[in-house]
């Protein structure tokens, strides 16, 4: 595995709003809003070498051609349920993405992943695909959604997470190399059960509040 597949966001304020969402006594309402914060601070180093195009505009004292991003060939790919926490940070800073859907859950036996639901937008070939998924586990929910996502062919693939295990990184770029990996922490290891420690539990959980 290459390390420049792996982009390690650093930034303080994405590092201190990760700590606040570790905090076990941390309100779902709170965790919920720091996400979308993350996911809006993540988006720019993500988006950081997409594709622009010039458009003509007026400013108070002349016409002139200006870069702007192709928001309209952005597809955020929601891996349900939990990465629909990340989206709506993201949709802040892309609001002209569309945004596609791979619904995926975990056998808590086999740790593998079972398909329940994909929907992408028409003509992905033209378009640049950001996978989201608080957690990188296993890794074997990323792999299953890159998987079908490259049966549409996108024109590029990114994925997109909060936190990582070694693991799941490994196993993700065994069968994905050619997809770079953009996490804000790299966490110590799996445990038996294949949670991240030292992690932040359940992100789904945390962030709809259903344990």
């Amino acid at each position: 595995m290459s390390e420049a597949q792996v982009h390690l966001i650093s930034h303080p304020l994405v590092q201190h709003k990760l700590t606040l969402m570790r905090q076990k006594d941390r309100s779902t309402s709170s965790f919920r809003r720091l996400l979308g914060e993350i996911g809006m601070l993540m988006a720019y180093e993500v988006t950081r070498d997409m594709p622009t195009q010039l458009i003509e505009i007026e400013t108070p004292l002349e016409t002139m051609r200006s870069p702007v991003i192709e928001g309209r060939k952005t597809v955020f790919v929601v891996i349900m349920r939990a990465g629909a926490g990340f989206l709506e940070g993201m949709l802040e800073v892309i609001p002209g993405a569309r945004v596609g859907h791979i619904g995926l859950y975990r056998d808590p036996k086999t740790l593998t992943a079972v398909e329940y639901y994909f929907k992408m937008p028409h003509g992905m070939n033209d378009r640049d695909a950001i996978v989201l998924d608080p957690m990188l586990a296993t890794g074997n929910s990323a792999v299953a959604a890159v998987d079908r996502l490259k049966e549409t062919r996108p024109r590029s693939i990114r994925y997109v997470c909060l936190l990582a295990a070694p693991e799941g990184i490994k196993n993700f770029h065994a069968h994905h190399p050619d997809v770079p990996i953009y996490t804000a922490a790299i966490d110590r290891a799996l445990n038996d059960h294949g949670y991240i420690v030292p992690g932040l539990g359940d992100a789904g959980d945390r962030i709809f509040g259903t344990k």
